[in-house]
């Protein structure tokens, strides 16, 4: 027994490297974890103090626990059952086909990656692009949805910043968990916005079996409590208008309601812009008939680290304003759960087109299309203040009140953008950027400002 035994040196490596991992496996790792997990449970309770909608326990349960309560779900059994006779496969393979399906979709929410590094995050550049204008009744709309109901904030999509931008916006109420489609699921942005709390859909899968783990996900989580952010249209709008509703998610969140349990508020959520970083690559897009766009992500980076550069030197250069007004809530207790999915939808836009904000980028441009000729900016100030005045639920004060400078402003960002010209005359559209005017004037079309233009 005392014996001395001679070994290599990379066996005695491994031996201690092996011992080490079992002890800290066994020992200190299962300390070290109940002692973050119990700073974590307090810092959890401090911030829902201060939150209007606390987190829900759903929320900030484990990806494995919510993985396996998912494939284990009696509904996605069923459904396993169904794919595995279907196809003509083995029930084990279904299962896991079906854990793979909840492996993708299940976010990994960490409340200190949301509120301590995304939503600082997004402040920060949301600031440094835009001047932010938020509806005079949005607090009040929050506060008037009874603290036991599940939030769905609907939301018209206009540019990926919508994301950033409701983020940012949302970080005193609650937190958002949204779909977000195949374009995110790269490394590392993938892992990060798993732990902002997002879950991954397929936007054109028609598989069954993805359909039902997808759909009870979403189902479990509205039932949890969990404040979504969903936006019906299905993608980026490429004309500027408000886009026909696609019924996926929300026909899953009215199939699994349960009118003996929560209630579920949807808040219509209106978003407009003096200026849509992708504007150009959705037109051309629109334009070819296909949704393939052409910004790569070293573009988008380098714009963000730009103007994080900006924000440092002080010298920001912002793009107009960026406006959120929430609309009309609606209840689907009241609303009715037996209803058809499309006239909820329906009712829905209509709520986020009564709502959208208008802005003096859209109104300058809606003015400019009125008349092939040239305008003087008197011209066109006389226009935005009719207009600006008959809008002004949804209008910021800044554009009602000093409409001069409101039109001052967004001829300085158009002319930047090189979207107008000066002449002798006025101001026009440039010849090859009539496609850009009609985006920013077709936000507002809905709101019929023809029959107020001076003519």
């Amino acid at each position: 027994m005392t014996q001395v035994v001679e070994i290599p040196l990379w066996l005695f490596v491994l031996i201690v490297l092996f011992a080490a991992v079992t002890f800290a496996s066994h020992f200190l790792f299962p300390s070290v974890r109940w002692f973050f997990r119990r700073r974590l449970e307090r810092a959890v309770r401090r911030l829902n103090e201060r939150l209007t909608r606390p987190i829900e326990p759903f929320k900030l349960a484990g990806r494995y626990d919510m993985i396996q309560r998912l494939i284990y779900d009696p509904e996605v059994s069923r459904e396993i059952a169904n794919h595995a006779r279907s196809n003509n496969v083995p029930e084990n393979v279904a299962f896991e086909r079906a854990r793979a399906y909840a492996r993708e979709i299940v976010p990994g929410f960490s409340a200190f990656t949301y509120f301590s590094f995304g939503t600082r995050m997004a402040r920060l550049l949301v600031r440094s692009v835009y001047s932010v204008w938020t509806g005079p009744r949005n607090d009040e709309v929050i506060r008037s949805i009874p603290k036991d109901a599940t939030v769905v904030f609907i939301m018209n999509h206009r540019s990926n910043m919508d994301y950033v931008l409701v983020t940012y916006l949302a970080a005193q109420t609650s937190a958002l968990s949204y779909a977000v489609g195949e374009w995110a699921r790269v490394w590392p942005l993938s892992r990060l916005i798993r732990m902002m709390g997002a879950y991954f859909i397929r936007r054109k899968s028609r598989g069954g079996l993805y359909r039902k783990v997808l759909a009870r996900y979403v189902q479990m989580a509205i039932a949890g409590g969990v404040a979504q952010g969903i936006f019906p249209e299905g993608g980026l709008s490429l004309n500027g208008r408000l886009m026909p509703p696609r019924l996926g998610l929300l026909s899953y969140v009215t199939e699994g309601f349960d009118p003996e349990g929560r209630d579920v508020v949807f808040v219509p959520v209106a978003i407009n812009y003096d200026r849509v970083l992708e504007d150009r690559v959705l037109i051309a897009a629109g334009q070819r008939g296909d949704r393939r766009f052409g910004a790569r992500i070293s573009v988008v980076l380098r714009f963000i680290l730009g103007k994080f550069w900006q924000g440092l030197r002080g010298r920001v250069t912002r793009f107009g304003t960026a406006a959120v007004v929430f609309g009309e809530p609606l209840s689907l207790s009241q609303f009715g759960e037996d209803r058809p999915v499309e006239e909820l939808a329906e009712d829905l836009m209509g709520r986020i087109g009564a709502a959208m904000p208008v802005l003096a980028v859209p109104l300058v441009c809606r003015a400019l299309r009125s008349g092939a000729a040239p305008q003087s900016e008197a011209a066109l100030t006389d226009a935005v203040r009719t207009m600006a005045e008959r809008l002004s639920a949804n209008t910021p004060a800044t554009v009602v009140e000093d409409p001069a400078k409101a039109v001052q402003g967004a001829l300085v960002q158009l002319h930047r953008h090189e979207v107008i010209e000066a002449t002798p005359e006025g101001w026009q559209i440039r010849p090859d950027q009539r496609a850009v005017a009609d985006y920013y004037a077709s936000s507002i079309a809905h709101c019929q400002t023809e029959d107020v233009i001076p003519a």
